[in-house]
């Protein structure tokens, strides 16, 4: 097993710990909390990273060299907005629904890039994406397959009534545009530095927004819910350590399919800890829809 494949299935763990642990801890305080932690909780464990692998004088240099770079100030910005929106609504999602629910229809954003880069670009998906998609959707009306004895449409009714459901859609929308200006970020500057500097400002951005807009603090947050904020800060930023350097060594479409059984992950812990129901069909549809995302990686290579 290659060591890019096991750093990938690291960060695909990580993530659905993450998940995991808010939904656990900090369900209950709120969409605004989760969002706070989940951006805010990781900035100690990555200010640890950077000063492990950078000097802070090179750092700092970098850093400035990079900010006057005007293609990067212009993808930031507009990166930032579309990242926040999305994790309101992943937060909000995952609090509202079940983590079995919601985590699968993340598959979606291959499918949607691929449709992106059709009507964009004019390009033509490939008869294993057309496959691929049809995987994911195959999946998404599996999930709800608890409900056929209602109908055969009972499923795809299931999923317009499900909140969280329809919330992650949206977030698997703004990912494939999100994922892309990413890319360009990174391509800009370097993988690690951007992991880095753009989830610490992540951690100043939103929880300043937060006390702005809903006047969520923080200080009597964490002194509730101490052991929710170390492993969620720590299991994401574990999460961001495994992305980049698995990132730089396999090709993107690789990594990031294999990232894609964080689904399979969730769905487990939500079921072993949460008691979420209906597991069997879950962790199976699931199964089938991260078929797809490798389907859709393999269009890429």
């Amino acid at each position: 097993m290659g060591l890019w494949l096991i750093l990938a299935l690291g960060a695909a763990f990580f993530v659905a710990l993450g998940d995991f642990f808010n939904k656990k801890y900090f369900a209950t305080e709120g969409m605004a909390a989760m969002a706070l932690v989940r951006t805010l909780a990781p900035v100690p464990f990555l200010l640890g990273v950077i000063f492990l692998k950078f000097e802070p004088g090179p750092y700092l240099y970098f850093t400035l060299e990079v900010l006057k770079k005007p293609a990067f100030l212009l993808t930031l910005a507009a990166l930032l907005p579309l990242e926040i929106s999305a994790l309101f609504l992943y937060m909000e999602a995952i609090r509202v629904s079940p983590l079995s629910l919601t985590l699968p229809l993340l598959a979606f954003t291959p499918a949607f890039l691929i449709g992106t880069g059709f009507l964009l670009l004019g390009e033509r998906p490939s008869a294993l994406g057309v496959a691929g998609i049809l995987f994911v959707v195959l999946g998404s009306y599996l999930l709800h397959l608890p409900h056929l004895s209602e109908g055969p449409l009972a499923p795809l009714k299931g999923l317009l009534r499900e909140r969280g459901s329809l919330l992650m859609l949206a977030v698997a929308a703004l990912y494939a545009v999100t994922s892309a200006l990413g890319k360009r970020a990174i391509l800009l500057s370097s993988p690690l530095w951007f992991a880095s500097f753009y989830f610490i400002l992540l951690g100043l951005v939103v929880p300043l927004l937060l006390r702005i807009l809903s006047g969520q603090k923080i200080l009597p947050l964490f002194r509730r819910r101490p052991l929710g904020f170390f492993l969620l800060g720590l299991s994401q930023a574990l999460m961001v350590v495994c992305h980049m350097q698995a990132i730089s060594l396999a090709p993107a479409a690789y990594m990031i399919a294999v990232k894609r059984t964080s689904i399979l992950f969730g769905v487990f812990l939500g079921g072993a800890f949460l008691r979420e129901r209906h597991f069997g069909i879950r962790f199976l549809a699931s199964a089938v829809m991260v078929g797809g995302v490798f389907l859709l990686a393999l269009t890429q290579k």
